[in-house]
Parts: C-alpha cells; structure tokens; sequence
C-alpha cells in the first residue's frame, strides 16, 4: 500500500507525534492552517468516511476521545477548537485514509471554505 499516513504509522517517515494509542496516532500537520493543526487518524486504514463499516466503530468511537485528551494536553481545551473530516475531492479530502482535522490556537471563522 503506498499510503503516506500508513508509512507514519509505521514509523517509515519522520512524523511529528503527539498522540498514539493501539487505535489512534495523532501527528502536527506539515501544512498548519491555524496554530495548532493536527492530524487525527486511526491507525488501520480506511480510505474514505464513505469506506467505514460496523467492523470500524471501535476505532472511530477512540476518535473523539484521543481528540479531547489532544486538546487537554495542549491546552487549547478550554478556549475552544475545530474539528474538521473531508471525504473524497469534492469535500476536499488529498490523503485517502480517513483523518481528521484538529484545529486550534486562533478564532476560527464560520462557516469555512
């Protein structure tokens, strides 16, 4: 497979970890739009939130979990944060393995894009 956040995962590539669990791993985005941006995945790929099935709500249930313990420990909990998935080109997903957004560090503006 030649998935970009696979090979993070697998510690192929030098990634920016800030988070990690055996469902989860969180890295800072190479290309931050806010001051905080991380990127927020599970750990098995799935290409697309179109590609997720019953067998995958395990893994996406620890999703928003890792997200809060992200924001505590980076201590933008409290003055808020964004949380943003995209699916396929037109909902500007680039990297097919499902991931999320985490953004904070500044106002964030509604509604985006």
């Amino acid at each position: 497979m030649d998935c970009i956040f696979c090979k993070m995962v697998e510690g192929e590539i030098p990634t920016n970890v800030v988070y990690e669990n055996d469902k989860v791993f969180a890295f800072r985005d190479i290309n931050p739009q806010a001051p905080q941006h991380i990127l927020v995945i599970p750990r098995n790929h799935i290409p697309t939130l179109n590609d997720i099935s019953d067998s995958d709500a395990d893994v996406l249930a620890e999703i928003p979990l890792a997200i809060k313990a992200i924001a505590k420990e980076q201590g933008f909990d409290e003055a808020g944060f964004r949380v943003v998935a995209n699916c396929n080109a037109d909902g500007g997903q680039t990297v097919f393995h499902v991931h999320f957004h985490l953004l904070a560090g500044r106002s964030l503006s509604w509604p985006p894009g």
